[in-house]
């Protein structure tokens, strides 16, 4: 009974062994957690893996880079808090009045906002930037589509021109960065003007002015690229 006892309290005692999916999700919440904490320039792979608890050699077993996590992160959290999937079931809204509460939506994810902000930087690398493009286009534009044409639908939004706003919507975000499109704070603001004057005339009147602040804060604290 002794022998017993003991080999079953062996057993138990094993470490269980993580699946790879588990290892992923912890890697990018410990990565989540020190960007918002140290930033993302302050963060070395080495600390993801600290906080992690595991080995380096585990974070390249998912991830090329460090800026491949950022994107990574990007879309677990807004999969996580889909701001479309929000207002998709609201009744009491028009589509017109859908989009501006999803973007409102959007604007109060704090969390998501502070790393959508430093993550900008690390679109100077053509592959993370046709990945974020590419990612944007697949899932942001029938999104998109969808409110746009209920709008239609329910005579809120009068365009001839849904499909096109639905894939122009993703990359307008793209041509504001000035770590793609080099611009300073005052040529980001009349880009902004320039967006809200577009899409009102196509209209889509979703550019009001609490969207120029948050671009602001997004894209006009950072560095002139030239």
């Amino acid at each position: 009974m002794v022998n017993n006892y003991c080999e079953g309290e062996s057993e138990l005692a094993r470490p269980v062994k993580k699946q790879p999916e588990q290892w992923k999700r912890e890697i990018l919440d410990a990565a989540k957690e020190l960007f918002l904490s140290k930033g993302y320039e302050e963060t070395a792979v080495s600390d993801i893996m600290e906080r992690a608890g595991g080995a380096k050699g585990m974070f390249y077993r998912f991830f090329q880079s460090k800026e491949e996590v950022m994107h990574a992160l990007g879309d677990q959290m807004f999969f996580e808090n889909n701001p479309f999937e929000a207002v998709r079931g609201r009744s009491d809204l028009n589509g017109l009045q859908k989009i501006r509460e999803m973007l409102a939506l959007d604007r109060a994810d704090q969390e998501r906002e502070e790393i959508n902000t430093q993550a900008v930087s690390i679109l100077k690398d053509p592959r993370i930037l046709a990945a974020a493009v590419e990612a944007n286009r697949r899932v942001l534009t029938p999104l998109w589509f969808e409110l746009i044409e209920e709008g239609r639908r329910d005579g809120s939004i009068r365009t001839e021109y849904a499909k096109e706003l639905s894939e122009l919507l993703p990359l307008i975000n793209f041509w504001l960065m000035p770590s793609v499109f080099p611009a300073d704070a005052e040529e980001i603001r009349h880009k902004c003007r320039f967006v809200t004057e577009v899409l009102s005339a196509m209209g889509l009147p979703i550019m009001e002015e609490e969207m120029y602040a948050r671009t602001e804060k997004i894209f006009g604290n950072q560095k002139e690229e030239r």
